[in-house]
């Protein structure tokens, strides 16, 4: 065991079996025979007292002899084929590079932020075959086993995002695939939580080898929004002290202004009224993580739905609805009053047939024809009304206890439930989307596009439902009254970066700074995003990422860095074996040489 950790084939060794025959001619060889010189008869001859082995004395005498034995072991040992173990700097097949572009990495710490010393080392560090990934918003591949130059050019084009980044899912991006010798680079300053560190081990387990980078500092005072809120024009703001240290912050938007005293791990809530259009709330002082310092709060620009209610009958139930509806002015009309004016939303709900004046249709497919909608509660005289294309259905008789079938994922449907009404007016859609349909195929909810406008139709009768007594009722107009009007929810003006906003494929959508793209936009900068009029507002809204205090990366970075970043090697000396035989010779040949023997 010993020789097979020191010689890769000992059986080499058997060549140290010609020191025999080697031995042997020396001990055979005849000694010199002794001539009588008269000339030197009168030196007396010294006599031997040492005592020692003649055969021995033989051995020393003859120094060639020792050297043709150092030959013999030296090619002995050399076709046995000596190694030494030792360690070497890993030579990696592969390197993977994974930057942390999330909005902690913009935390200002007096030498840039951390995102720019993070780029220069990934840049300076590159050499070979390297795979970038990115960590900020979602993961993403940016280069795939690219050449330096490509890898360096990448790395250097990219930004800090203002998102939330998933640094544990760039990791495992990054180790997927990973075989023994690949080399796994982080760069980040490992804030926003610890799922990482279980994404390393992971990696590790795989045989790439992990290299941590960590860059921190600058998050001493760090204060910023944490969540917001808007309803009912009104927009709630919260702000936590994430610092080791209490601070004191002043809140404002548009001419609104609130002064908030935190202790260290503090939440406070301020309120203020929305702005027609919204607005931007912000933070004074700022800290060193200006991305959660503002948030933007969307609004629609016009400041109510003008909605025009035409009904004779009673529609308590209806008429509270789009009352307390937060943004809705209502009008309430009952026919045949003479009906004039510009309205966002027309609707028409348990009407005498021969009371609604053509002067009415007519202003109803004015308010499509802008842009607007017009809403059709089904009666059993739906079809003496004279609606035409202002209906979303075409009519048939009353059907009496029919079930619901299906309930399509929509924005009219979410959340809110459709009881089987005790009889329904039943129809077929008439060039119509429908989202709730009853057993027969009936649409009891159905909408539709006429030019620039859009109609709905409610196909439950008034005195034959529980649907206008549940509390979802509510809810389910002022979603109806917004889609009419082509108005956007509170909740789609408001959103967090991190996401993606989509459009149509030809709409344009215009981003913070000034730049468009179309179709669809990642939300990765704080700002307002331009879309179609309206005006979404995406913050950083995120309690881990906005907390820029890092823990310390350095404990799983030692975890395995040697073994990492070093491999064993054998070093094979035989070469060096087989020179010191060549030498051994040459001083035989020397020694022969001054003997006189050559």
């Amino acid at each position: 065991m010993v020789l097979q950790n020191a010689l890769r084939d000992p059986l080499g060794l058997v060549a140290l079996a010609a020191l025999v025959p080697l031995a042997v001619l020396y001990l055979v060889r005849p000694d010199p025979r002794e001539l009588a010189l008269p000339t030197l008869e009168f030196l007396s001859e010294d006599e031997d007292e040492g005592g020692s082995n003649p055969v021995l004395r033989r051995f020393n005498r003859d120094i060639l002899f020792l050297v043709q034995a150092l030959v013999i072991a030296l090619v002995a040992l050399a076709l046995a084929s000596p190694y030494v173990t030792d360690t070497a700097p890993r030579s990696p097949d592969e390197t993977v590079v994974v930057l942390d572009a999330s909005a902690s990495m913009g935390t200002e710490t007096g030498d840039g932020t951390r995102f720019e010393r993070a780029r220069r080392a990934a840049r300076a560090d590159v050499d070979g075959p390297t795979t970038v990934v990115v960590a900020g918003g979602g993961p993403r591949r940016l280069v795939r086993e690219g050449g330096p130059e490509t890898a360096r050019r990448a790395i250097g084009d990219l930004g800090v995002t203002q998102a939330p980044g998933d640094l544990r899912r760039a990791i495992s991006m990054a180790a997927r695939g990973a075989q023994e010798g690949t080399h796994v680079a982080v760069y980040s300053d490992f804030a926003g939580g610890e799922g990482w560190r279980s994404a390393v081990e992971a990696a590790r387990a795989t045989g790439a080898t992990v290299d941590l980078r960590q860059f921190d500092g600058g998050s001493e005072d760090n204060v910023g929004f944490v969540d917001r809120s808007v309803d009912d024009g009104r927009a709630t703001l919260r702000v936590r002290n994430l610092g080791a240290e209490p601070a004191t912050r002043t809140v404002e938007l548009a001419d609104q202004r609130r002064r908030v005293e935190l202790e260290p791990g503090d939440v406070r809530s301020v309120t203020f009224d929305v702005p027609a259009g919204g607005g931007t709330a912000t933070l004074s002082p700022g800290d060193s993580l200006p991305a959660d310092d503002r948030v933007p709060v969307g609004a629609p620009g016009d400041e109510s739905v003008d909605v025009l209610l035409l009904t004779n009958g009673d529609e308590r139930y209806l008429r509270t609805a789009l009352a307390v509806a937060d943004g809705v002015s209502l009008t309430v009309e009952r026919p045949p009053a003479a009906v004039s004016g510009d309205y966002d939303v027309v609707v028409f709900g348990n009407v005498t047939p021969d009371e609604v004046l053509d002067g009415t249709l007519a202003t109803a497919r004015e308010t499509v024809a802008d842009g607007g909608g017009v809403a059709v509660l089904a009666q059993r005289e739906t079809g003496s009304v004279g609606y035409g294309d202002l209906l979303a259905v075409e009519t048939g008789d009353v059907a009496d206890e029919p079930r619901v079938d299906d309930v399509e994922r929509h924005r009219l449907t979410d959340g809110v439930d459709f009881p089987a009404p005790e009889a329904a007016l039943g129809g077929s859609p008439r060039d119509a989307r429908t989202h709730v349909t009853l057993d027969d195929g009936t649409p009891l909810l159905a909408t539709a596009t006429r030019g620039d406008g859009r109609v709905l139709y409610l196909g439950y009768l008034a005195n034959d439902t529980s649907f206008r007594e549940g509390y979802r009722y509510p809810v389910f107009w002022k979603r109806a009254v917004y889609h009419l009007a082509d108005r956007p929810r509170t909740a789609e003006l408001n959103r967090e970066t991190g996401a993606t906003l989509t459009a149509g494929n030809d709409t344009e959508i215009g981003r913070p700074g000034g730049e468009a793209v179309t179709g669809a936009a990642d939300l990765d900068r704080v700002g307002f995003y331009e879309v179609g009029g309206d005006r979404v507002g995406a913050a950083l809204l995120d309690r881990r990422e906005s907390n820029a205090t890092a823990p310390d990366a350095s404990e799983v970075a030692d975890a395995g860095d040697e073994r990492e970043r070093t491999r064993t090697v054998e070093r094979d000396l035989t070469p060096a074996v087989a020179a010191a035989a060549v030498l051994v010779v040459l001083a035989e040949l020397v020694v022969l040489r001054r003997r006189g023997d050559l």
